[in-house]
């Protein structure tokens, strides 16, 4: 397999660091971006010309334009390009306000829609490539008190998927990372916001923080060797879940739907009514 060229966003910390080093190690280079030179300095003493590091804030659309114009030119294409800023919004969805949602949008959505923005007609351009977007198990189900963050994956997930029936015909690859409870920094000041608590909600928020405290949590590094086959691969799927507990919960939620759908199935077709000729 020939080495590639990637383009990471959030590489200081969590999984864009863990796949960061695990690419360089294996002699890929990489243009690493933070919003903190100094958080990523530490790669470019380490693997020298291998790695490009930029900084970006994924919010700043034209800031987003220019890192990835300037790590295509530097090493004359890219081959991966993986958006894994992001952070969570911890509120209900009667506490959370609206700039606050806002904000966590610009970046996990509006964000991620500038990079691939920036880097599609330069991949276009080379011939193909792939493009990696990291979302979660909870882009499939959802949680009370992060509801606002679950409905940032839902929306990721579905531009991605539309993202591969577009972009197909160029050869570009699209996939979608679904990372389970992993112990990363992703609970940490810099990766989570919490709104404003109303007291009504203090017992459920209690039950739920007590559940996420108790779950168990996979090794981040573990998943670097998944990644680079999803990478690697020839034909890559749309969708990688990381972790074991993701596909039997995802699996147990959509019986749930299926079931209650079929329950209201003759009144759903009812619904339809008599057909009609244009």
């Amino acid at each position: 397999m020939s080495n590639k060229i990637w383009f990471i966003t959030g590489a200081s910390r969590g999984f864009g660091r863990v796949w960061t080093e695990a690419a360089l190690k294996r002699g890929d280079r990489v243009a690493a971006t933070a919003r903190s030179l100094e958080s990523i300095a530490d790669f470019k003493k380490r693997y020298g010309e291998n790695v490009l590091t930029l900084e970006l804030d994924v919010t700043n659309a034209e800031q987003a334009k220019s890192a990835v114009q300037q790590a295509h030119a530097h090493f004359g294409r890219l081959d991966v390009v993986l958006n894994n800023a992001g952070y969570s919004l911890v509120g209900m969805i009667e506490e959370a306000e609206a700039d606050e949602v806002r904000a966590m949008y610009e970046t996990n959505i509006f964000g991620t829609l500038s990079v691939i923005k920036a880097a599609l007609p330069l991949l276009r351009s080379q011939g193909g490539g792939h493009i990696v977007g990291v979302s979660s198990t909870l882009g499939h189900v959802t949680m009370p008190l992060i509801g606002y963050y679950c409905s940032s994956k839902w929306a990721f997930e579905a531009i991605h998927e539309s993202l591969a029936l577009e972009v197909k015909g160029w050869g570009i690859n699209v996939s979608i990372i679904e990372p389970g409870a992993y112990a990363t920094e992703f609970g940490s000041a810099q990766s989570l916001k919490l709104a404003a608590g109303l007291d009504i909600y203090n017992g459920l928020r209690d039950e739920i923080m007590g559940g996420i405290a108790t779950l168990e949590k996979g090794d981040p590094e573990a998943t670097a060797e998944a990644v680079l086959k999803l990478v690697d691969a020839e034909n890559p799927p749309l969708r990688l879940f990381l972790g074991s507990h993701a596909l039997p919960w995802v699996r147990s939620v959509y019986a749930d739907r299926l079931k209650v759908w079929e329950e209201w199935e003759s009144v759903s077709n009812a619904a339809q009514g008599r057909s009609r000729n244009s």
